[in-house]
Parts: structure tokens; C-alpha cells; sequence
């Protein structure tokens, strides 16, 4: 491998479990840390035998729901008025883009808490969807079930990104991004269909109440 992807495998190696779990909590949050950074060198070093898959899982998985919460009980308790004055003042020292939050806050609206679940797997959307669940008061526990769940599959596909391809890992990561965001889409119509036939046969059964 080349010297400078050398140099990053023994900085994550160093980092250990601890590193990758701090890493993974900032990566949620508001700052702009790609997971890939974390986590496909972590499956690399998983390949070599210098680390091993379930803490490493874990410890993402982890880290994800952390910073996950700190934006949702943020949003919970500053409000969106609050939120949005923030970004608008703060733009570039938040890490925030106020086109990109609202985008996110209109999708979570639009889809419901499902968006807490498919957010986590789609780019750009990952570190802000928790944002409109804390607007929305969206139930911790539920909140947390999604969270784990997004962010347990795509902590695993790069894992495995890193693992199997290595040094083509890039290209490797952008096919499996785009099925990833195609499935998406289809489980969120399908949901999107699920929701509106229960609107409908609720609807129904008030006329003939």
C-alpha cells in the first residue's frame, strides 16, 4: 500500500476500540467526520488480524447512537426557532448548513420517524436526520432502535468495504452508496403506500361511524 495509507492504518490502529467509538460520536454530531475514515481502515486493520470485527461494530454502533442523541436532545430541548438562529448566525462554525438541515427537517416531516432508520444509510443526511427527531419529540426508545439499526448496516458495509476490497475501497463504497440509496427509496415508498392505506381505511370507517 501506499505510504500515506500506511501512515492512516497505524493512526486508527493507535486510536483503538476508544478511538473509533470517539470518532463514530463526532461523526453523528454536527461535524463533518466521514465515517469512511473511521471504519474502512478499521476493516483493513480487521483483515490483518490487528483488530477485531465485534468490538470495533460495537463500538461504532455505539458512538453513532452517542452523537445521535447529543443532536437529538439538542433539537429537543433548544427548539426550532432556537436551532434555526443558530445556524443562520453560526453557519460555518457549526459545521451546519441551514438549506441542507431544513432539506432533512422536511423529509423527516414528510416521512415520518422511519426517516430516523433510512437517514442513517443515506449521504449528507446521516449526521443531521436526528435533528428533526428531537423537533418532533420522537420516543427515545424508538429513536434509539432506528439509530442502532441504520447505523449497525452501514457501520458493517464499510467494515466489510475495508476488509474485502482495501485499497479499492472507493469505488467499491460508491457502487454499494448507490444500491444502498436506491433500497432506500424503495422502503420508503413502500412505507409511504403502508401509511396511506391505513389514512384511508381510517378515513372509510369515520363516514360510516
Amino acid at each position: 500500500m501506499f505510504p500515506l495509507i500506511e501512515s492512516f492504518l497505524l493512526f486508527i490502529n493507535k486510536l483503538g476500540y476508544l478511538g473509533i467509538f470517539v470518532g463514530m460520536t463526532i461523526e453523528s454530531t454536527i461535524f463533518p467526520l466521514p465515517s469512511e475514515l473511521v471504519l474502512i481502515p478499521a476493516g483493513i486493520l480487521i483483515a490483518r488480524g490487528e483488530m477485531a470485527f465485534f468490538p470495533v461494530f460495537f463500538a461504532a454502533v455505539l458512538g453513532s447512537i452517542l452523537g445521535a442523541l447529543i443532536n437529538f436532545y439538542l433539537a429537543l430541548y433548544l427548539g426550532r426557532k432556537t436551532v434555526d438562529f443558530l445556524v443562520k448566525k453560526h453557519e460555518k462554525l457549526l459545521f451546519l448548513n441551514k438549506k441542507n438541515l431544513e432539506r432533512t427537517d422536511a423529509y423527516f416531516r414528510k416521512h415520518g420517524e422511519i426517516t430516523t432508520f433510512l437517514g442513517r444509510l443515506i449521504p449528507m443526511a446521516r449526521h443531521l436526520i436526528s435533528i428533526p427527531a428531537g423537533f418532533s419529540r420522537m420516543n427515545v426508545g424508538k429513536f434509539i432502535l432506528y439509530t442502532a439499526l441504520g447505523s449497525g448496516i452501514w457501520t458493517a458495509i464499510l467494515i466489510f468495504v475495508g476488509y474485502f476490497f482495501g485499497s479499492n475501497a472507493q469505488s467499491s463504497l460508491k457502487i454499494i452508496t448507490g444500491v444502498i440509496f436506491f433500497v432506500s427509496i424503495i422502503l420508503l415508498l413502500a412505507y409511504y403506500l403502508k401509511q396511506k392505506k391505513k389514512t384511508r381505511k381510517v378515513q372509510r370507517r369515520s363516514r360510516f361511524s
